[in-house]
């Protein structure tokens, strides 16, 4: 979706933090890792489905052997989140869902969000 750049409109900007989208949250106390994608992010938290970093090759074996898919779905007050990435590559090197798509055939996102956020596409509610 392009925003808006009507003349008589102020340009809607698109946050790329919304639901749907695949990030790593670094947490403090304990401090952990946490790859999946957003269900719900509000001030009070972030909800996400997804695994622990340290989980991520048990959960792409699990899912490359056949076995059913399981994986969190977690809620994170926003005192513990230190920091929020996407999930993006960096130069050569792939991206957790990149690395998923590679090591079992399927795209994680739909994987992780089609229970919760159903056929939205990732749109937040209200969002065309």
């Amino acid at each position: 979706m392009v925003p808006s750049t009507s003349f008589y409109e102020e340009p809607k900007a698109v946050s790329p933090f919304r639901p749907g989208v695949l990030v790593i949250a670094t947490l403090a106390n304990p401090r952990e890792k946490f790859w999946g994608a957003i269900l719900y992010l509000s001030g009070e938290g972030i909800s996400l489905r997804g695994v622990d970093v340290s989980s991520f090759d048990d959960l792409a074996s699990q899912i490359k052997s056949g076995e059913p898919f399981t994986s969190g779905v977690v809620f994170f007050p926003m005192h513990r989140v230190e920091r929020m990435e996407l999930d993006l590559p960096e130069g050569n090197i792939l991206s957790l869902a990149q690395r998923f798509a590679q090591k079992t055939g399927l795209d994680p996102a739909p994987l992780l969000v089609s229970e919760f956020l159903g056929s939205t596409g990732g749109k937040a509610a209200g969002e065309k």
